[in-house]
């Protein structure tokens, strides 16, 4: 709702200035052009985050001041915090990163995004920038006509430069049909009245045209063509940055609680570095007036000095702000909380920002199923054997286990199913299936959720071979007929055994003793089809059971063990080699 009416509101307030000023018309079509090719400035640089882009941030983030100065770079380079803030969400939601880890990235991009100002008062208003945006066009619209997607990421990135250049130009062109019409230095203010003012203006401007870049291209055009006074034109700057809050915030309505925590994070950074910055604006200009002196910055040159301001004051804002990243950390998960006491049915790690990148998913399906296995499939299976499960996960004897518990748990399998597997096992495949069709999944990539998706389903058939079982288990539990409790006995023995070793495999950092136990299980249980035939046809020879309990036996004994089969293939699957998507991607 939020963002219908700030849209409406534009194009009311944009209709009605072009309605009494035409002139503005070349000015507005020039910030079309620019925000244009900053889409496009992002599409293109989308391509290249698949791979190389997502493996520098995901190991940039091991020390505060890589991931600091990581996400400066990046975002100077791709021209875009909000791609890097998209990234970051994904990484966090993923769980791949922490919180105070995907800030460092936040707070360098704050500091990358200052490039933008560079590029448009160092390059951008100092050369007939029409002339080199022509042929960026050219070149990058046949380049977009590529199959290949380097290519037409290339043909993107070129293309919004050549955009970005041409709405600059337009820009700058409409400043100086102004200058023969209307003089706004007239509606200049000075001291801090003005300051306020100014600033308040640059957080409507940034809060219409959703975008800072845009903002700020508007801002150094109009002080290049003389049409606003340099210090109003430092409280716009100002005024910007913290305008950028604004767009956050309207983001992250619709987004996951990682998202929700980074924009709030992105609101203090900016207000309290607007508010320093405020506060201490005459003390920066006078600093911005020696450094310029010191770099040969002309005095009269306005646009280069309002670049250094802007990137002074966001330096500043990030230095003041790292000694308190831990505290915003665990303000920020207090105000934004993640819903509470999750079912096992309801996702933990998958959500919409990890559908973004492959990896990201990737890593989500693995700790989704991992979830599922060990927090689901493993209690219902110990359950439906009459075994608690934290009696697997001790120390004591399989055999004693088996021999003190003799409690019907009273274990109802399919209605476990219902509520506690099946939606969650839906999902799953359900964003397994859409990365494969959507994602662009690389040989590797693809093979890994195609293991995924038959682990999964091979925990839906463990849990129908235990269904089954189960019935029997309990029937038979405190059986008159010893025999037939016995061999009930060895089959919980069995799967007991298998639960344990499964236990200690994912749990232990050193499992590879626990991958042969699970292999010479395996094989054992391969043998042990013959051996239990064998057994059973004896106890029908000396009548010890009678027709239906030998008739169990024989069925029983094929479901305990391709339930192991499948237990010990699941393990393995989920747990048996190093997760090497995110490094190996392509």
């Amino acid at each position: 709702m939020i963002r219908r009416l700030s849209f409406l509101a534009t194009l009311i307030v944009l209709g009605v200035v072009l309605f009494f000023n035409p002139n503005f018309k070349t000015i507005a079509a020039g910030v079309a052009i620019l925000l244009f090719g900053v889409i496009m400035l992002e599409e293109g640089f989308k391509v290249f985050t698949k791979g190389p882009l997502q493996k520098i941030l995901k190991k940039a983030t091991n020390k505060l001041y890589k991931s600091i100065s990581t996400g400066a770079f990046v975002t100077a380079l791709v021209q875009s915090s909000s791609l890097v803030s998209v990234v970051t969400i994904s990484f966090i939601s993923a769980g791949l990163i922490t919180l105070s880890e995907g800030l460092g990235l936040i707070f360098g991009a704050n500091i990358g995004t200052t490039a933008t100002t560079w590029l448009i008062a160092g390059f951008g208003l100092k050369i007939k920038i029409s002339a080199l945006a022509m042929p960026m066009l050219v070149f990058g619209i046949i380049f977009s006509f590529q199959k290949k997607n380097s290519l037409k990421g290339i043909g993107n990135v070129l293309a919004g430069l050549g955009f970005f250049f041409l709405g600059i130009h337009y820009m700058k062109e409409g400043f100086e049909i102004f200058n023969e019409y209307i003089d706004f230095t007239q509606y200049a203010i000075s001291g801090y009245l003005g300051v306020i003012i100014y600033a308040f203006i640059g957080i409507a401007m940034t809060t219409i045209l959703q975008s800072s870049s845009a903002t700020l291209a508007l801002i150094l055009t109009a002080l290049a063509a003389g049409q606003i006074e340099y210090e109003n034109a430092l409280a716009l700057t100002i005024g910007a940055n913290v305008g950028t809050t604004i767009t956050a915030i309207l983001g992250s309505l619709n987004s996951n609680i990682a998202g929700k925590r980074l924009a709030g994070a992105h609101f203090v950074f900016n207000v309290m570095t607007g508010i320093v910055a405020l506060a201490f604006i005459y003390s920066l200009a006078n600093f911005v007036d020696y450094l310029s002196n010191l770099f040969g910055i002309r005095a009269t040159d306005f646009t280069l000095k309002l670049a250094l301001f802007h990137t002074i004051f966001n330096t500043i804002g990030v230095i003041i702000m790292i000694p308190f990243i831990g505290i915003l950390e665990r303000v920020l998960i207090w105000v934004f909380k993640d819903k509470p006491d999750k079912d096992i049915d309801e996702p933990k790690f998958l959500n919409e920002a990890v559908l973004k990148y492959p990896e990201t998913l990737i890593v989500s399906l693995v700790n989704e199923s991992k979830y599922l296995y060990k927090n689901a499939i493993f209690e219902i299976v110990a359950h439906a054997m009459n075994i608690h499960r934290e009696d697997i996960k001790s120390d004591v004897k399989i055999k004693k286990i088996v021999k003190e518990s003799q409690e019907d748990l009273k274990t109802n399998v399919r209605e476990l199913y219902s509520s506690k597997v099946k939606t969650i096992y839906g999902e799953i495949i359900r964003y397994a299936t859409t990365a494969q069709s959507s994602l662009g999944l690389s040989e590797e990539q693809n093979n890994r959720v195609t293991e995924i998706k038959i682990a999964n389903r091979k925990m839906v058939q463990i849990l129908t071979d235990a269904r089954v079982l189960s019935y029997n288990v309990s029937k038979y539990l405190n059986s008159d007929n010893k025999y037939i409790k016995i061999e009930y006995d060895r089959f919980r023995k069995k799967v007991a055994r298998v639960l344990r070793v499964i236990y200690l495999f994912r749990t232990e950092e050193e499992n590879e003793a626990y991958y042969i136990k699970l292999q010479d299980l395996r094989q054992e249980a391969k043998n042990n089809i013959l051996k239990s035939n064998a057994q059973i046809d004896n106890l029908i020879r000396k009548n010890l059971i009678d027709v239906q309990m030998a008739s169990s036996l024989f069925n029983d004994n094929d479901n305990v063990n391709n339930m192991i089969e499948k237990l010990i293939k699941v393990a393995e699957l989920l747990y048996g080699k190093k997760d090497t998507i995110l490094e190996n991607g392509k």
